[in-house]
């Protein structure tokens, strides 16, 4: 089931005294944040886009899906660069089958690709903490998941974007992508991953899978998806973490 109306939307459902929507309950409301700034290349944003359409139509996580209370979850996908540059590519979905899985994917699949500019992880998350602060629906748990390149370097401060979405509530995830460039050009930070896990990620049982291979990018994220979709109530009081293969 799809929903594709923002908070306005809500805002008229409200206003017109149709609640059902609003009191729909999801094990867990998650924006899927992507970097498309300038240092990801054509190439690697398919891979980035291929990765999550593929984990999101893999029947683990439909598994993960059912073993929730709910068993229903709800999920959007956004794309981010400068602090002008948030794009809704897919708007809320709830899940709780493959026919619902499957046309998210499909959803993403098909939307175009368009590449940003400069790199504002603060203002990635601000969008997507307003996006689940208007959702139609009351989820459980509330989380955005973040995936990055680079330092974030126009916009507010990140760590005041970090902690203002934790204190309503919000868990940030992380995805740093540390993978290998041609040698023309710019490499990522070598320290990103201690990046994402000091100034990125937050929250209750909040955690990073650093990426360093793009075709490996599905794998992580079908891991960071069931983590976060069946494991979500054990983490839950947990410390921040490094989820690194070993």
């Amino acid at each position: 089931m799809r929903f594709g109306w923002g908070l306005a939307g809500a805002i008229v459902l409200a206003a017109l005294g149709r609640p059902a929507i609003a009191e729909t309950n999801v094990d867990v409301a998650l924006v899927l944040a992507v970097d498309v700034s300038l240092s990801m290349d054509e190439d690697e944003e398919k891979l980035q886009r291929r990765g999550y359409v593929e984990a999101l139509s893999d029947p683990r996580v439909i598994d993960a899906i059912r073993s929730g209370p709910n068993h229903t979850i709800a999920v959007t996908y956004i794309e981010w660069s400068s602090p002008t540059d948030q794009r809704v590519i897919v708007g809320w979905h709830m899940i709780s089958d493959t026919e619902g899985a499957k046309s998210f994917a499909d959803e993403l699949l098909h939307a175009p690709i368009k590449s940003g500019t400069t790199t504002s992880i603060s203002s990635g998350i601000d969008f997507a903490a307003k996006m689940l602060q208007s959702t139609p629906f009351k989820a459980a748990r509330r989380v955005i998941d973040v995936s990055g390149d680079g330092y974030s370097d126009y916009g507010r401060p990140i760590q005041e974007a970090r902690d203002a979405a934790v204190a309503a509530g919000i868990t940030i995830n992380g995805l740093p992508v540390m993978n290998e460039r041609p040698a023309w050009r710019e490499k990522a930070p070598p320290d990103l991953d201690q990046y994402y896990a000091k100034n990125v990620i937050g929250g209750p049982g909040s955690f990073f899978l650093v990426v360093k291979d793009l075709h490996d990018f599905g794998d992580a994220v079908l891991r960071k998806l069931i983590l976060e979709i069946a494991d979500g109530e054990k983490e839950n009081g947990r410390k921040s973490k490094d989820l690194r293969p070993s």
